[in-house]
């Protein structure tokens, strides 16, 4: 007998995609190969010196001269590279960094992955399974409840995430939607785990709290990537999410962090309540077990940032970061005909909403040719047929900078 044919999504995906991206490429408006960088200043390949609003490192770290020292410390130690999956041989200083990333998150085991998608694809089988010594699931096994706008690192393993059990969507924005999917979970007899994002890479804030609730009175989990809400605030850079929870963790909630973005390093992290879930993801996690060990100069840069947060020095960019935040907002909510996203909410991320792609590819070219980069995003990005200038905010912008941006719409 022949299964029917599961809908494929992919195509249908694809067939909607216009050439959006393939014109802002070719008119150098993204896809750009640089060549150098000073702050917030790029040389591209063709020559031209562009300020770019795109690199996610929100506070400037990884100009930082103590993390710049550690990369040369790290090449001097070890050479470039130390390839070895994690749990065969690692350096002594990944440990150091996760009992450092304990003291940000006191009472926490954290486990360092190369990436963030490596931290989803190796703890949500294992979770799914049933295998986490602190996560137990039902005998059914779960049901995985995804959120709309959560990150496609997550969305792209939903059939790997379905060999353990089902998955199912919900739209933060339509709280009953959360409800039904929580009430299926109970009704079939299933674990719900929730997959949420905590500050969106292209919205805003998810109210990790309410759901965090929501979800402990179905006996489910939330499991939260936090990648864009790392460092940028909080005691010690501990992030968006760990504030919005209290200044810690429940017991039901798995918190995932990147060390890629305002961290100034690489990497991700996934914090646990048990140890013992360390051990079985050490030991069974596919990216631990097959995947290569992160980066010996990253490494060291990431136990270096670590220690910036810890004394003081994250806090002072922190403010820097968010004095540039609101300047951006003001600049832009004098600018007639602009629909500013994100507007007055604690994201480093801005973006302009456009009615139509040609409106963003507009925009985008217009900032272009005065010297200024953002990321024009369409579809799937944003909804089919709109377009969105994203704005990725750093400490490091200089006020003119910023100002420079709403004077260039504005005299269109």
């Amino acid at each position: 007998m022949t299964r029917p044919s599961r809908s494929n999504h992919i195509l249908r995906r694809s067939q909607s995609i216009t050439d959006m991206y393939t014109r802002s490429v070719g008119a150098g408006l993204t896809g750009h190969a640089i060549t150098e960088r000073s702050g917030k200043t790029v040389r591209l390949a063709d020559g031209d010196h562009c300020v770019e609003f795109v690199s996610c490192s929100y506070l400037g770290l990884e100009e930082h001269p103590r993390m710049v020292q550690a990369v040369r410390t790290a090449l001097d130690k070890y050479g470039t590279h130390f390839s070895s999956s994690r749990n065969s041989v690692e350096p002594a200083e990944i440990r150091e960094l996760e009992d450092l990333l304990g003291e940000i998150y006191p009472g926490m085991n954290a486990l360092v992955f190369n990436s963030v998608s490596s931290v989803h694809l190796g703890v949500l089988p294992l979770l799914g399974a049933g295998l986490l010594p602190g996560y137990p699931v039902a005998a059914d096994g779960p049901l995985f409840v995804i959120e709309r706008t959560a990150h496609a690192s997550m969305q792209a393993i939903r059939g790997v995430l379905e060999q353990t059990g089902e998955a199912t969507r919900f739209d933060v924005e339509d709280p009953e939607s959360f409800t039904r999917a929580l009430r299926l979970a109970e009704g079939s007899g299933r674990t719900p785990v929730v997959l949420v994002d905590g500050i969106g890479s292209m919205g805003g804030l998810i109210d990790v709290a309410a759901l965090s609730e929501k979800a402990a009175e179905y006996h489910g989990y939330l499991y939260i990537d936090d990648a864009h809400g790392i460092s940028v605030s909080g005691t010690n850079g501990a992030g968006y999410a760990f504030d919005a929870l209290g200044g810690h963790v429940p017991e039901h909630v798995l918190l995932v962090g990147s060390l890629s973005k305002a961290f100034g390093g690489s990497g991700g992290f996934l914090l646990t309540h048990a140890p013992e879930d360390i051990i079985r993801l050490r030991r069974e996690a596919n990216p631990m077990v097959f995947g290569h060990s992160n980066m010996i100069t990253h490494v060291l840069a990431n136990l270096e940032s670590a220690a910036t947060h810890l004394d003081g020095t994250v806090s002072t960019l922190q403010k820097n970061l968010w004095d540039n935040v609101a300047l951006f907002d003001r600049s832009l909510g004098r600018t007639r005909n602009v629909n500013l996203v994100n507007a007055g909410s604690r994201s480093p991320i801005r973006g302009l909403a456009m009615e139509t792609e040609e409106q963003a590819f507009h925009a985008a070219k217009r900032l272009r040719t005065a010297g200024i980069l953002c990321f024009p995003v369409f579809y799937p990005v944003v909804a089919p047929g709109t377009g969105l200038l994203r704005f990725a905010i750093s400490a490091n912008h200089t006020h003119e900078q910023i100002e420079s941006i709403a004077h260039q719409l504005s005299s269109s």
